[in-house]
């Protein structure tokens, strides 16, 4: 047999061949090699990376930590417990000033961002079934005031002309207060049309707008008496060309004077006309044609003084009479007054009131007390 290669350790020889200090290790019954001159790890040592929670727990066990120490970090706990407490005391025993003054401020602010009531939106409503529900009204009101009349005292024509002039930017009781004496001095137009201008307006003062009104009855009197022969005419055409007179006023004479139909459309029947739902209109011509287009013809004139009435006792301009009103469930804008009926009662004027009327010379069957004269001026003292 050869020999094996130099280069190459037999595998008994591998086994044999260690370190030094391996082999006294490894044979049995040998003794322990003493350890070498070396200091202990320490904890740090065998665990470098550490959480938060052992870091609090190495500090908190760790016995050399100073007594002093332990009663400062005690010491903070109790203030921050403390402080915390009072402040919880402080809120809770608030001034009950304080506290009221915010609850009233909060429901004002709620008050104030709460969404306004939404009124229950109506059904479309069909112009056949409106015109049905406007001449109800009518009947209604025929039924309610079957007295009404023009609110103006006159004997003829002319006086009535005058006198719804007057009327304009005032009441018909003022007017009423004033035609008399107005008219025993001038009872023609003759006699206004050659009246001094200034002894006019001082007659007529108490209606308002005195000079104004005094120039439009000097011109309708002389043209009156240069034009027409000293008597009013009976057309509306003819009337609207006569100074201060327009639609309104010619309806009004033409309607009570003539018995020509028409339809007056002042404040208050204009005011009702839109809270009937007759009209949208603000124009008091566009009303007037929009109210002629659902009543026949017969019916223009008193139904004027219906609505008229209606509006000055029951449905006014600012407060009305909701819960006393006798068409209330036929109103589409039932609501928009007082609802409560005792309440609503206390706002009803003249006869239903139980107030005097606006005519000094009512008719017979008014069923209200007339209105007072006007008292005269105090003596100059």
């Amino acid at each position: 047999m050869g020999e094996q290669p130099s280069g190459r350790a037999s595998s008994s020889d591998k086994r044999n061949k260690s370190t030094p200090g391996e082999s006294a290790v490894r044979k049995p019954g040998a003794s322990r090699p003493a350890a070498p001159h070396t200091t202990a790890p320490t904890a740090a040592e065998k665990s470098p990376v550490k959480t938060s929670a052992g870091k609090k727990a190495a500090v908190n066990e760790t016995p050399e930590q100073p007594a002093a120490a332990k009663k400062a970090v005690a010491k903070k706990a109790t203030a921050k417990k403390a402080v915390a407490k009072k402040t919880v005391a402080a809120a809770g025993q608030a001034p009950a000033r304080t506290t009221a003054a915010k609850k009233t401020a909060a429901k004002k602010t709620a008050a104030t961002q709460a969404p306004a009531k939404k009124t229950p939106a109506r059904k479309p409503e069909s112009r056949v079934a409106m015109v049905r529900r406007a001449r109800r009204i009518n009947r209604e009101l025929a039924e309610l005031y079957p007295y009404a009349h023009p609110e103006l005292d006159f004997t003829n024509p002319f006086e009535l002309l005058v006198a719804t002039v007057l009327s304009a930017q005032t009441t018909d009781l003022r007017v009423n207060q004033t035609t008399p004496r107005l008219f025993a001095v001038c009872p023609t137009p003759e006699d206004m049309a050659a009246m001094d201008p200034e002894r006019l307006e001082e007659l007529i003062r108490p209606t308002g707008f005195f000079r104004a009104k005094a120039k439009s009855l000097l011109g309708l009197s002389a043209a009156l008496r240069d034009r027409f022969g000293g008597e009013v005419p009976g057309r509306l055409e003819d009337l609207v060309t006569l100074p201060g007179v327009g639609r309104k006023t010619a309806n009004v004479v033409l309607g009570n004077a003539f018995g020509v139909p028409g339809i007056t459309v002042d404040t208050h029947f204009g005011r009702l006309a839109r809270r009937f739902g007759w009209t949208t209109a603000e124009d008091a011509e566009k009303v007037e044609a929009d109210v002629a287009g659902i009543f026949p013809k017969s019916e223009w004139t008193m139904l004027s003084h219906r609505v008229v009435f209606h509006g000055r006792r029951v449905c006014h301009s600012r407060k009305p009479a909701c819960g006393a009103c006798a068409i209330a469930p036929l109103c589409p804008a039932y609501g928009e007054g007082e609802t409560d009926p005792e309440k609503a009662k206390k706002l009803l004027k003249y006869e239903l009131g139980g107030q005097p009327g606006q005519r000094l010379k009512p008719p017979a069957d008014y069923p209200g007390q007339p209105a007072p004269p006007m008292a005269p001026p105090a003596a100059a003292s």
